[in-house]
């Protein structure tokens, strides 16, 4: 419970300071070319609303709504989502959106996607600033990684050292390096010959010829996953009183096998461990769940090197009670520091290259397992972390600043982009569209947005009830 809490604290702390700031963009807008903002709203306020105010001398009414799912800036003289079409049947007023030239509404209409896109380049830059960056070096991951069914079908092998792709460095290791792999012509690996104690007596680059078109959805779905860095299966601590303390398995021990199944790695262990979990799901009775958490397990004793054969009774979610080893148990980061200056221009990179990702991966969503893979609220807030850190929590609003900036720009009615796209063709023509044209164009784009959220949202129910 309190980790759920922390998560919806973050998000929403991070929602309404990016919907204030979005909305702002339109307000500043709105007020420079001197156009009136009837209403300025922190979420919605159908029926009701929580808190309301009008400064004296002030045409503007300020106020927060209950319904959590954005904000708005009511702005006079404009078809929005209020729907106000009583106010449009009055003549045109000098202070209204409609009244002003194309270019100024173009403006007010950019506002809050330009700050919401400035926002992410900045928290980025600060983010820098502050914490620095910390990465693993692709290309130093030396015990190579572990690849599924369908890699190997490629020619790719265990223990392969990926370095890069298309006669380019794969660098930092992120979801890039699997958007590349994905993309790719050629991938480059580094093969590495052992003798029989293990030691690499030989080394030799190799192309892997690709499709050039893989799904990268697909890639990661997948269970195995395409490609996980090898990590050993050693055990950094044994939790107290947990099935592997009680089975005498100490820090440092490794594990051989479960159930038969040998193991070389934990990416190894948690594939078997999700079987076991599918096998348990599928349980008529106590006594079959006892059975599947019965586990015969291998495990090789980190100070005599013997191996030792137990019976361990997993926990009812099916753990051992060890917490694993990781790439950062073996592999020192790079770490990057940057003064203000420095951290700018690099903060600017890491949002472009942030936007340039998240752009490429929009075209699995109009795919069958790509709409099954929307994600509503309860998604968004499972990505900040369940204890408070202020580094993820900066670098998760930025993500989600660049989102809305984005989204908000898509030429759909009711979005942004759908006003910015009929003001251009207003600017290009000399034509303004019908009231009645934007009227509906904003009916239907509203039933559009309100349709993907209700499928998103769906789906987040749906996997919280295991049906996903």
């Amino acid at each position: 419970m309190e980790e759920f809490l922390i998560r919806l604290l973050q998000f929403m702390l991070a929602i309404s300071l990016l919907v204030l700031l979005h909305e702002g963009g339109h307000f500043f807008f709105s007020k420079l070319f001197g156009v009136r903002v009837e209403k300025f709203y922190l979420f919605f306020d159908p029926w009701f609303h929580l808190f309301e105010f009008k400064p004296k001398k002030s045409d503007t009414t300020y106020g927060i709504g209950w319904l959590p799912l954005g904000g708005y800036c009511k702005i006079s003289g404009m078809i929005d989502e209020s729907f106000d079409t009583e106010q449009m049947k009055q003549p045109a007023q000098p202070w209204e959106f409609r009244t002003k030239p194309a270019w100024q509404r173009l403006l007010i209409m950019i506002g809050g996607v330009l700050v919401n896109f400035l926002l992410a380049l900045f928290i980025y830059s600060m983010v820098l600033f502050t914490w620095g960056d910390s990465y693993f070096k692709t290309s130093d991951l030396s015990m190579g990684w572990k690849f599924n069914t369908e890699a190997k079908k490629l020619g790719f092998q265990d223990h392969d050292i990926l370095v890069g792709y298309d006669n380019n460095d794969f660098g930092k290791f992120n979801v890039d390096v699997y958007r590349h792999i994905a993309d790719a012509q050629t991938v480059q690996v580094v093969r590495n010959q052992t003798d029989s104690t293990g030691k690499i007596v030989a080394s030799k680059k190799i192309d892997i010829k690709m499709p050039g078109d893989m799904s990268l959805l697909t890639m990661l779905k997948d269970e195995p996953v395409f490609a996980r860095p090898f990590v050993p299966a050693e055990i950094d601590s044994v939790l107290p009183n947990s099935p592997a303390m009680k089975a005498g398995i100490k820090k440092g021990d490794r594990l051989v096998a479960i159930n038969g199944k040998a193991i070389d790695s934990w990416n190894e262990f948690n594939y078997q461990r999700g079987v076991l979990n599918d096998m348990l799901a599928t349980a008529q009775s106590p006594a079959d769940s006892m059975k599947v958490r019965n586990a015969s397990v291998v495990i090789e004793h980190a100070a005599t090197k013997a191996t030792d054969s137990l019976q361990v009774v997993l926990t009812p979610e099916l753990l051992l009670g060890v917490t694993q080893t990781s790439i950062a148990t073996y592999y020192k980061p790079t770490e990057v520091k940057y003064g203000f200056f420095e951290s700018i221009p690099a903060g600017i990179a890491y949002g472009w290259n942030t936007l340039k990702g998240y752009v490429s991966d929009l075209r699995y969503v109009f795919s069958a397992e790509g709409a099954k893979s929307l994600g509503g609220f309860g998604a968004i807030g499972s990505l900040f972390p369940p204890t408070w850190d202020w580094h993820s929590f900066w670098l998760m609003t930025a993500f989600l600043s660049i989102i809305l900036a984005f989204m908000n720009i898509l030429p759909i009615p009711a979005l942004d982009g759908g006003h910015v796209l009929f003001l251009i063709y207003e600017m290009i023509t000399g034509r303004k569209p019908s009231e009645k044209f934007l009227l509906y164009a904003e009916y239907i784009g509203f039933g559009i947005l309100i349709l993907l959220m209700v499928v998103a949202n769906l789906n987040d129910i749906l996997r919280w009830l295991g049906y996903m």
